[in-house]
């Protein structure tokens, strides 16, 4: 296996997941101990945290138009009864599981954007994924992700500081990341909260050998692998004597929200963190399934908010749920539903304008034709990124997009 050789090379590697924690013994003791003290938070630093639904929420069993003969027409068995949802409108409600999300949503700390999506939707998993996370049209490849081009605009400039700028939860590197320069990523294995170290033989022998040195390239990689270093004690010290101020429930997602929110209490410089919940690719058999996820989801970004809420950080985190796309309106011959198109996306936080945004989706389709979008996905990133990271969302997006409401 190549070793990388230059600073950039070696980021990439460390965004693919790599752990760091077994070569304290190569650092020198005052990095180790610095990794000890946590930084005071900042009171006036603002913070994203998204949550991938991962394989296509069903959006019509999410907030459901209940209301609508179309609704259950199309789906004789899925469909969900009027005295079972959550009321959000006259004619909305939430699936009964959202019990959480409905609360948070009657306290002013919930908003839908319904029926977002894109032109020429895409119903593969892996292209419609790239298209969410890179903001780019369905006809065109961007190489860098909306996140990853925000960083290359705030955080520019050489790779130096040992904090990471973004810190995922997630079996793999959000394609979001991606940017034109090296930024300082990190990776946590989803609900246990270690480091990834699926490369640690490479690193054993980078940080115990002179290989790079003949390359001139030695102080400098040994550079970064301290910052590495430095970054994960920082980190593992924070997860291994964090107390939640409030309770979470058991499980992986929620135990990931319970260490976003011990490091942004630690008051890591981290801008953005990325959470993953997998399972909503429903085909056969979905109505259990979907329920259980969406409790999953509910549960966790509750016990999170409560969190927040708790430890007076509430102020400083925005967090905003998207799926690479939604399903079809019809259900299916094995009481499922397939790839569809438009779905709605919630975002949480202290002050959120609500609880609606966007237009509710025309059910008048074929039965095998998907819902057409209302509201462009890269309107909310635009919003996001103008409204709470006060950053130029025109620049990092290529184009102009509409501003929403859901931030007031």
């Amino acid at each position: 296996m190549l070793l990388p050789s230059t600073r950039r090379e070696f980021l990439r590697h460390s965004t693919r997941g790599i752990g760091l924690l077994a070569f304290s013994r190569f650092a020198p003791r005052f990095l180790v101990q610095s990794t000890l003290a946590a930084p005071a938070p900042e009171k006036d630093r603002r913070i994203l945290v998204l949550v991938q639904l991962a394989g296509g929420n069903d959006g019509l069993n999410t907030v459901v138009p209940f209301d609508d003969p179309a609704y259950h027409a199309l789906r004789p068995s899925l469909a969900l009864k009027q005295n079972t949802v959550l009321r959000v409108s006259d004619h909305l409600g939430l699936h009964p599981a959202c019990a959480p999300l409905h609360t948070l949503m009657q306290e002013g700390r919930l908003g839908i954007v319904q029926n977002v999506g894109y032109p020429n939707p895409n119903r593969s998993h892996f292209r419609s994924t790239e298209i969410w996370e890179t903001a780019s049209d369905a006809d065109e490849s961007l190489s860098s992700g909306w996140i990853g081009r925000y960083l290359d605009n705030a955080c520019a400039g050489t790779p130096g500081p040992t904090d990471p700028d973004a810190i995922h939860i997630s079996a793999e590197v959000p394609q979001s990341f991606g940017g034109a320069q090296p930024h300082h990523t990190f990776s946590l294995s989803p609900g246990t909260g270690r480091a990834n170290r699926t490369e640690t033989p490479l690193l054993e022998h980078l940080a115990g050998s002179d290989h790079a040195a003949a390359e001139g390239n030695h102080s400098f990689l040994r550079a970064t692998l301290m910052d590495a270093l430095v970054a994960e004690k920082k980190i593992q010290r924070i997860l291994e004597t964090a107390k939640p101020a409030t309770p979470y429930p058991a499980g992986n997602f929620s135990q990931s929200l319970r260490n976003v929110s011990a490091l942004i209490a630690a008051g890591l410089p981290t801008r953005v963190y990325f959470v993953s919940l997998g399972g909503f690719d429903t085909h056969a058999n979905q109505a259990n399934a979907h329920a259980n996820l969406l409790r999953q989801l509910s549960e966790g970004l509750a016990a999170f908010q409560a969190d927040l809420v708790a430890r007076r950080l509430d102020d400083q985190v925005l967090t905003m749920t998207f799926s690479e796309f939604g399903r079809r309106p019809v259900e299916n011959q094995s009481r499922g539903t397939d790839h569809g198109t438009a779905a709605p996306l919630f975002v949480m936080g202290r002050s959120i304008a609500g609880p609606l945004h966007g237009s509710t989706p025309d059910l008048r389709v074929e039965k095998n034709a998907d819902i057409r979008f209302g509201t462009d996905f890269r309107s909310v990133y635009a919003t996001v990124l103008d409204r709470w990271l006060e950053t130029p969302a025109d620049a990092i997006l290529g184009a102009h997009h509409e501003r929403l409401g859901f931030l007031g």
